[in-house]
């Protein structure tokens, strides 16, 4: 399912690194936060708990599998997982690997 008016349904959301049927991957193209990814899923849903169980799972199995990946490569100091969707409503799940002399830190990097 797809929505009009939902910036997530309409464009890819950043830099396509990866997708299959359920999630894309992207790189969100910061350039004070080169590694910044995120995890959308395919489908137009506002909310976790709109998801089954099992979709919340799978959903949440590339996530940590994107974590995994950036401490083993990056070797960040810290990994931050954020999912709002205040300005998008649409699932998606950020994953910012965060270090020491990154602009912000240990702040939020919405925090400026």
């Amino acid at each position: 399912m797809q929505k009009s008016d939902c910036v997530l349904c309409q464009e890819v959301g950043g830099r396509l690194l990866w997708e299959n049927d359920l999630v894309r991957v992207i790189n969100a193209d910061d350039a004070n936060y080169p590694a910044f990814t995120r995890v959308i899923y395919q489908s137009h849903i506002c909310e976790m708990s709109d998801l089954s169980p099992q979709q919340r799972q799978e959903l949440m199995d590339y996530v940590w599998l994107i974590e995994e990946v950036q401490r083993e490569v990056l070797e960040p100091t810290k990994i931050n997982l954020a999912q709002f969707g205040t300005m998008v409503p649409h699932v998606h799940w950020h994953i910012i690997p965060r270090f020491k002399n990154d602009p912000h830190y240990p702040d939020a990097i919405w925090s400026a």
